[in-house]
């Protein structure tokens, strides 16, 4: 049973992630050929997308919240027996995933779409204070 956990927080994991992924997929393909041209935003794009990820599935599979269903010496509340691993628990344990995954991933879209706006901003400001092209004679 505890590898059916296991595996369900992974997907769910994974699954929420990609959901995640595919809505923000084109803000983010905008913004960074926007920012950096589009000649290496590809290579960014797939770098931030796996990012992504890997934040959606360690911030959702918590491996010391998931060891308390195995050993009763991993912080659990009754110590001396593992909890017990009813339906319930594998439902409160999917919310919790889904949860965690939409938390960690929320933090990394905002420090990505900070950093993003702090660098438009410096473009925008370099663009302005640059002389227009074809203004002298």
């Amino acid at each position: 049973m505890f590898i059916v956990l296991l595996l369900l927080t992974l997907a769910v994991s994974l699954g929420t992630s990609w959901l995640v992924v595919r809505f923000f997929r084109k803000p983010i393909s905008d913004i960074l050929d926007r920012i950096i041209g589009e000649s290496i935003a590809t290579g960014w794009k797939q770098f931030l997308i796996f990012a992504l990820y890997v934040v959606g599935v360690s911030n959702g599979v918590q491996l010391w919240k998931l060891e308390q269903y195995l050993r009763p010496d991993a912080g659990a509340p009754s110590v001396g027996r593992p909890l017990e691993l009813s339906a319930g628990a594998i439902a409160l344990e999917v919310y919790r995933t889904i949860v965690l995954v939409l938390q960690g991933l929320a933090w990394a879209l905002l420090l990505f779409f900070t950093i993003s706006l702090v660098a438009f901003a410096i473009l925008r400001l370099a663009e302005a204070r640059r002389p227009p092209e074809g203004g002298r004679a």
